[in-house]
């Protein structure tokens, strides 16, 4: 079971990619921070300040400016992001988010909740790359 959420988005993909990689930028529009760059074979720590949480993700493939696959901690759902630039000023984002385990009796709930997760992240990108709103990202409340 898999969950997609598309979103165009106004920047090169090189952009794109670089607001995921690069724990200076994360902190406007996702995580507030990112132990490190995202590389292919790296752990990463992203870490929720405001929430104060944190979480290990494994990144399992890079392919610069197109492709980010990685897994939350070490048997979670397995995230892959393509990066599909139309043109030098476009880019079409993909998340698919798999593994749900069809199942698990909250199985409708978790995939709404992580397609709630996934078309905010994007919002909240798009409103970085495209507009140099970083603030949004702290909006999301979670009962």
């Amino acid at each position: 079971m898999n969950n997609l959420t598309k979103f165009k988005i106004l920047k090169p993909a090189a952009e794109v990619f670089e607001a995921f990689v690069d724990p200076s930028k994360i902190g406007n529009f996702w995580f507030s921070s990112s132990s490190a760059r995202w590389e292919q074979g790296k752990t990463i720590t992203l870490m929720y300040q405001e929430y104060n949480a944190k979480v290990n993700i494994e990144i399992l493939e890079i392919n610069t400016n197109k492709k980010i696959v990685f897994r939350w901690g070490s048997e979670g759902n397995v995230v892959t992001i393509n990066l599909k630039e139309l043109d030098h000023s476009s880019t079409i984002i993909e998340v698919n988010e798999d593994g749900f385990n069809e199942n698990d009796d909250n199985l409708i709930y978790n995939m709404i909740d992580n397609k709630e997760g996934w078309v905010f992240v994007l919002s909240c990108l798009k409103g970085y790359l495209e507009f140099s709103i970083n603030e949004l990202r702290t909006g999301l409340v979670k009962d």
